[in-house]
């Protein structure tokens, strides 16, 4: 008899037992999981001012180191360092045709360290192959440079501002490489005429490039065979994405007006991903 009381006594003990445990294991439940170790990583929002990258900004603009007042066209053959003194002087500084250029540059001839003032006139001319490098326009007028003969010109550095028209223009034939470069408030940073008096197949290469409140980078004339590469561009102030990468025309005779196209990257003419190009 005290041998089967023993039994039982061991029997409910044992019940208890199991009882106690499954109520502390269901009492945790799938959401009670053990804290971590010091060594598990926790995964923690970032604090609210490094979620968003700060955005991105035109580089600083350098400071003249003296001016000059230009009365007539300064004509430059081999190279010319202005040693970044500004120059200004020549015109009215608006958007009048057939300007007097702030420097006419003979073929092969380079324009370095210059900032351009105003009024400025029509800027720079090419009369052949030319090399700008870091100039800078701090209010463009008729056109920052044109490009008239030749068929290779390079813009390395610098930068260009107010353009109400265009900051490039290409009339001549060939291909313009622009690199390093910002523009700021322009209609176009670059435009292969679409009326002159001659016709030619142009192109340009930009890389490196940044803009700021410009209606359309590149306009170029799909009729005449031009194309237009982009490489590593960044358009600020504009997630919209407003601005117009590469806007195609229908070139004509002198005397009349281009007929724009559609805009926006093809096969053919307008050359890039929208990877070249970055938004902010």
């Amino acid at each position: 008899m005290r041998s089967t009381q023993n039994r039982l006594r061991r029997g409910w003990a044992a019940v208890g037992a199991l009882a106690l445990a499954a109520t502390l294991v269901g009492g945790l439940g799938p959401a009670a999981t053990a804290a971590p170790s010091a060594t598990d990583t926790v995964a923690q929002p970032a604090p609210a001012a490094a979620q968003a990258a700060p955005s991105a900004q035109l580089a600083s603009w350098p400071s003249p180191k003296g001016s000059q007042k230009v009365n007539s066209t300064i004509k430059v053959s081999g190279t010319l360092d202005g040693g970044l003194k500004r120059y200004y002087g020549i015109g009215d500084g608006g958007q009048g045709e057939s300007q007097d250029a702030m420097f006419e540059l003979a073929a092969g001839a380079t324009l370095k360290n210059v900032i351009i003032g105003a009024p400025a006139g029509d800027g720079v001319h090419c009369e052949g192959n030319c090399t700008l490098i870091n100039v800078w326009w701090e209010d463009v007028g008729e056109d920052a440079a044109t490009f008239r003969g030749g068929s290779a010109y390079t813009v390395d550095g610098g930068g260009a501002r107010s353009a109400s028209d265009k900051v490039f223009q290409h009339n001549g034939s060939g291909t313009v490489t622009i690199k390093n470069f910002q523009v700021e408030n322009a209609g176009k940073l670059y435009r292969a005429c679409g009326n002159c008096s001659q016709s030619f197949q142009r192109h340009v290469v930009l890389q490196n490039v940044t803009a700021k409140k410009v209606k359309s980078i590149v306009g170029i004339n799909s009729n005449w065979g031009d194309t237009a590469r982009f490489s590593n561009i960044t358009v600020l102030d504009d997630k919209k994405k407003k601005t117009k990468i590469c806007t195609r025309f229908e070139g004509v005779k002198k005397g009349k007006e281009p007929k724009e196209l559609g805009s926006g990257p093809d096969s053919k003419h307008c050359l890039y991903k929208e990877s070249d190009i970055s938004w902010r």
